[in-house]
């Protein structure tokens, strides 16, 4: 017979009274004893960005806490990434002719190859000015990324730091916030309205294929992003460095006339461009109390 809500309602207190004392669960003495919390407990810690960050105890067994055991006590014997065959043509050639890809992986003979640093990078992969760098890897400089089709950058803009307009003719750019405040503008071609935002840790944009665009720290405090790209040689054009690279005469047709900068020509024009990355806009300068010399 199925029992209706009001009989169990009227049932509930009569079996109350009629259970021993203590109910139907046992006592904690009649418990079997407690695994210790050092089997199953795991108390995890990151460290990002400089920034410590715990998550909370959980109970994923033993495996898992003797996993993280291994890995933290193997940490003060990591190896530094090895650069020997980083910007070596000979390498690069070999693995861009390789069949197969387990090929490569032979060419490749050393594990700490399939490492990079960006904190201690190779040569020649360095874009650096007075507002921060970008640290590059590519086929050329990391040649474990040949037949992958992708590679990235790092970008460390410190305050009021400007990654100046420029463009990547092979690829888009998937462009990751990983400390601070970044704001961004592109414009993918004549026609099109300029995309901006304002981007917070841990979100990201996209840039088109040869958009130009720009990165800027708006703020006293250091931002650093990931760049990745869908190609192992994006390429990157600084815009106004290539623009006043032209021929004088070139340039001064595209301005419609004369072209002058507070009383110099072109090429004293050209010494005056910042090095990538540059100190931004002057409102934020002034808000961090930086100058420029």
């Amino acid at each position: 017979m199925r029992s209706s809500p009001l009989f169990v309602a009227l049932l509930l207190p009569v079996l109350a009274f009629s259970l021993p004392q203590g109910g139907i669960f046992p006592a904690p003495s009649d418990l079997p004893p407690a695994i210790p919390a050092s089997s199953t407990s795991v108390s995890a810690t990151a460290t990002i960005t400089g920034t410590a960050v715990s998550t909370p105890n959980s109970t994923y067994g033993s495996t898992l806490d003797s996993s993280i055991d291994t890995a933290t006590s193997s940490s003060s014997a990591i190896t530094p990434a090895d650069t020997s065959i980083a910007n070596d043509p000979e390498i690069i050639r070999q693995l861009s002719l390789a069949p197969k890809a387990v090929d490569r992986i032979k060419l490749i003979p050393q594990d700490a190859s399939f490492k990079f640093d960006f904190k201690a990078p190779p040569a020649d992969t360095l874009s650096e000015g007075k507002g921060g760098r970008t640290v590059r890897a590519d086929r050329k400089s990391f040649p474990p990324l040949i037949g992958t089709g992708g590679s990235m950058a790092l970008g460390f803009l410190g305050p009021c730091g400007f990654n100046t307009p420029h463009t990547h003719p092979r690829s888009a750019e998937f462009n990751l916030v990983v400390q601070g405040t970044l704001e961004t503008e592109f414009t993918l071609e004549n026609g099109a309205r300029t995309i901006r935002n304002t981007l917070a840790t841990h979100q990201m944009t996209v840039f088109p294929q040869g958009a130009l665009h720009t990165e800027f720290n708006p703020n006293c405090d250091d931002a650093i992003f990931v760049a990745g790209f869908a190609d192992e040689d994006p390429g990157v054009q600084q815009t106004a460095q290539a623009y006043f690279g032209l021929d004088q005469e070139v340039v001064e047709a595209a301005t419609g006339n004369d072209f002058t900068f507070e009383g110099n020509d072109v090429d004293m024009f050209r010494k005056l461009i910042p090095a990538n990355v540059a100190l931004g806009v002057e409102s934020c300068l002034k808000k961090c109390g930086i100058t420029r010399a």
